[in-house]
């Protein structure tokens, strides 16, 4: 029976199109899969409540390989199989000037060959410095990265890490990211209630930007986060290769001579302050390469490098 001005479709009809569309979704989730798959099997919220240091703004985030905008930060996980696991654990830092973040190339595609080591990897989503969505924009990343250390520290057991084998990994920006995080874990910028020790048991820092000095410092980065009219003292603060002590964590640097981006003086003088300060600490120069060269099949041996330094002081044991 039909209802006036309805009329019904044949039930031959209707399962029909039932078909199709549940033909559709299924096409659509198959082609979805290898993407989902790509980006990690969890994503964890930095923070459980309010995002401190922030301005409540509405997330204007865009982009997937490469995001502009980022002021909801994020934590990806990439688990390796549990007959290869070791318990060490990785934070990621992509790059991209403080303007960007590279997460697929320096983010994600990192993770999957950290995975290959047994070391859980954790691609960290840190907040991009803007006056518009922070208090103080300078200390934004720093906070992000020192709450992703507590995190996992916190939640070690659920990601069967060992917590005196957490290490911090950044290209370009995201390694003034890293080294801020292994140069100024004596002070806490989020809240640490039960005192947490933010220190990376060591640090693996590509292209990597450290210094903010006039000499040799990447500007484009130093403005975005101190803005241009940062004073002298906060200069040096950030300049991590000025804040180098004995207990900074081991550290491997990896850069090419010929990067016209980032100075390569960036990772010399840094290498210099930790084997000043006697801390275990390795350098690779490549003669070319450029700067992002883990973007390139070319350079894709930067690697190995990194993985025989972390087995040879003990990190990874295959």
């Amino acid at each position: 029976m039909s209802v006036q001005g309805c009329p019904q479709s044949s039930p031959r009809h209707t399962v029909s199109i039932m078909k199709v569309k549940k033909l559709l979704i299924l096409a659509i989730w198959l082609l979805l899969l290898p993407t989902i798959k790509s980006v990690g099997q969890q994503i964890i919220p930095l923070y459980d409540c309010k995002i401190p240091n922030s301005i409540e703004k509405p997330d204007q985030e865009h982009g997937t390989a490469i995001l502009t905008k980022v002021s909801r930060p994020t934590l990806t996980v990439f688990e390796p199989a549990k007959e290869k696991a070791n318990g060490t654990a990785m934070i990621i830092c992509p790059g991209g000037g403080y303007v960007n973040l590279s997460i697929k190339t320096e983010g994600y595609d990192v993770a999957k060959k950290l995975d290959s080591l047994g070391i859980t990897a954790f691609v960290l989503k840190y907040r991009l410095p803007s006056d518009s969505i922070m208090i103080d924009k300078s200390i934004g990343p720093l906070q992000d990265i020192q709450r992703a250390i507590m995190l996992l520290k916190m939640r070690a057991k659920e990601f069967n890490i060992d917590t005196t084998k957490i290490g911090v990994m950044g290209f370009s920006a995201g390694g003034h990211v890293a080294s801020s995080a292994g140069t100024h874990f004596n002070k806490s910028f989020v809240d640490n209630p039960t005192k947490i020790n933010l220190r990376p048991a060591f640090m693996i820092l590509a292209y990597p930007v450290i210094s903010f000095t006039d000499s040799i410092g990447f500007k484009i980065s130093r403005n975005v986060l101190l803005g241009r009219n940062a004073g002298a003292d906060q200069v040096t603060y950030f300049s991590n290769e000025l804040q180098v002590d004995n207990n900074t964590p081991p550290t491997f640097l990896i850069q090419a001579e010929d990067d016209g981006l980032v100075s390569v003086k960036n990772s010399i003088i840094f290498y210099l302050a930790l084997q000043k300060n006697k801390i275990p600490a390795g350098l690779h120069i490549f003669p070319k390469g450029n700067h992002a060269f883990v973007m390139e099949p070319a350079k894709s041996n930067w690697f190995g490098y990194c993985a025989q330094w972390l087995r040879e002081n003990g990190w990874i044991n295959e």
